[in-house]
């Protein structure tokens, strides 16, 4: 029988690795930072969800308050953007957004939709996202959040810098 005989039923399609090809869409995630970017704890969330399902990246970076007319955000996008395709193993699309980083997953959200968010931050001491409470705030929009939290130095905050370190900071 050739494998295009009528009365022969045909084989479901594998998907690489033997498993069976999911028939729902994959899911949307909205990936929201900007100093925290490129961090080990966002890498290996975005690892550990493309893991879970099927599912799409956006990485969305909120102009910095401090000076929202620079390059900055554009930077972040260019330094995170690989990392994160590594980690999720696929494309990730990158945007800049409005300076208020919950006015900028609004206008994320309305402009096309979204089924979960990974907000990552600097860690609670220094995040002016969770003196804000932008993580419940953006829960409220009605998306699932989860919020990825960056790993405080172990550096004590009065440790010298040496002259070789003072031009990375």
């Amino acid at each position: 029988m050739s494998s295009g005989d009528p009365d022969q039923p045909a084989s479901p399609s594998t998907a690489p690795g033997g498993e069976q090809p999911s028939s729902e869409p994959p899911s949307r995630v909205l990936v929201v930072a900007h100093r925290t970017a490129a961090t080990p704890k966002l890498l290996a969330a975005v690892e550990a969800r493309a893991s879970r399902s099927p599912c799409v990246f956006t990485l969305l970076v909120p102009r910095p308050y401090w000076d929202p007319d620079t390059e900055d955000a554009a930077a972040t996008l260019e330094l995170a953007i690989p990392l994160l395709e590594r980690a999720s193993g696929q494309e990730v699309r990158g945007v800049i957004g409005a300076t208020d980083p919950l006015a900028a997953v609004r206008e994320a959200l309305d402009e096309g939709p979204f089924d979960e968010v990974i907000i990552s931050t600097l860690p609670s001491h220094v995040s002016r996202w969770l003196r804000r409470d932008v993580p419940h705030r953006v829960a409220q929009l009605g998306p699932p959040v989860t919020v990825v939290t960056a790993e405080a130095s172990q550096r004590s905050p009065a440790a010298p810098v040496t002259d070789g370190a003072r031009d990375s900071i």
